[in-house]
């Protein structure tokens, strides 16, 4: 079983960046990350496989969120940029017992506790 640990949440304001992590207990697969603001459903934000080469994008954060990872530490990261306060939710990463990237959260196996990520106008 894998323990995932999120971190690096807080408050920004909007135009800012930020960058979460995702701390492994063990080896992984495809990662990803999604986020559930308040009132709404959990959504997918990015995944990337394990060797990093394929990676793939919500619509809604392309071209400002930039996911990648560090195999040697276990670690998965996700670089937001240009941050608006819709990206305002409590983001989780997530781990897929088998490889292959995907947007379905029901695909994956086991899941962070989450950080907040606050975006102020």
């Amino acid at each position: 079983q894998v323990q995932l640990v999120e971190s690096g949440g807080g408050l920004v304001q909007a135009g800012g960046s930020l960058r979460v992590s995702c701390a492994a207990s063990g080896r992984t697969l495809t990662m990803g990350w999604f986020r559930q603001a308040p009132g709404k459903e959990r959504e997918f934000v990015a995944t990337i496989s394990r060797s990093g080469d394929s990676t793939y994008y919500a619509d809604s954060v392309k071209g400002r969120f930039t996911i990648s990872r560090d195999n040697a530490k276990n670690t998965v990261y996700l670089q937001m940029s240009s941050l608006k306060p819709e990206d305002t939710a409590v983001y989780y990463c997530a781990s897929r017992d088998r490889g292959g990237i995907s947007p379905l959260s029901s695909l994956y196996d086991y899941w962070g506790q989450g950080t907040q990520v606050t975006v102020s106008s």
